[in-house]
């Protein structure tokens, strides 16, 4: 009886932590939306963490943008908005990752599933803005974040080095390059320079 007593006591210690940890809804949308081009903040819809820290709608948008909230679970601050054509591409990552699948292994399984149709990818280009910061810049009770680094990803299914002319590193400050070339993860990135 008191070891299932110890055992609840403590679970109860370490939700509380847990739910502690993370940040209010407001503030979760708030920076989820930091990511978000600024015609497109407000109605955008931005998923984040429930009092529970299951993965959840925050608030359901208008317009084709999703935002994400930084996963209080991961180190640094990240947080990202990307066009919902990649929401298919997205969800399945998070599903694998849930799963407990590696990078390699997430690669393997979208690709395949891509190519046979199963994945749907965006047939014209989609963006995604990623937001970060290291986790001393963040306050998560303010949703205050200082010196936040924003960079682009416009994803292009197939695209190769050949098909868009673009090299397969950067050359310069801020010049867009391709990743993952002929796969369906083929992605412009384009990193400007931090002030």
């Amino acid at each position: 009886m008191k070891t299932s007593l110890l055992f609840s006591i403590l679970f109860l210690i370490a939700f509380s932590s847990f739910a502690q940890s993370i940040p209010s809804k407001e503030v979760q949308i708030k920076t989820a939306l930091m990511a978000a081009p600024e015609d497109k903040k407000e109605g955008a819809t931005v998923y984040g963490f429930d009092e529970k820290g299951e993965f959840a709608i925050l608030r359901k948008g208008t317009n084709e943008m999703i935002c994400l909230a930084d996963d209080p679970n991961s180190p640094g601050f990240n947080t990202s908005c990307y066009h919902n054509t990649l929401d298919p591409f997205m969800e399945r990552g998070r599903q694998l990752k849930k799963e407990g699948k590696t990078a390699k292994e997430t690669f393997d399984i979208r690709e395949e599933e891509a190519k046979s149709g199963k994945l749907i990818m965006p047939k014209d280009g989609a963006t995604l803005f990623v937001l970060n910061a290291d986790a001393a810049d963040y306050n998560p009770e303010t949703g205050e974040v200082k010196d936040p680094y924003l960079r682009y990803v416009v994803y292009i299914p197939w695209a190769t080095e050949a098909s868009t002319g673009l090299p397969l590193k950067p050359s310069g400050p801020a010049m867009p390059w391709i990743m993952d070339p002929g796969t369906h993860r083929a992605h412009i990135m384009i990193n400007p320079p931090r002030n």
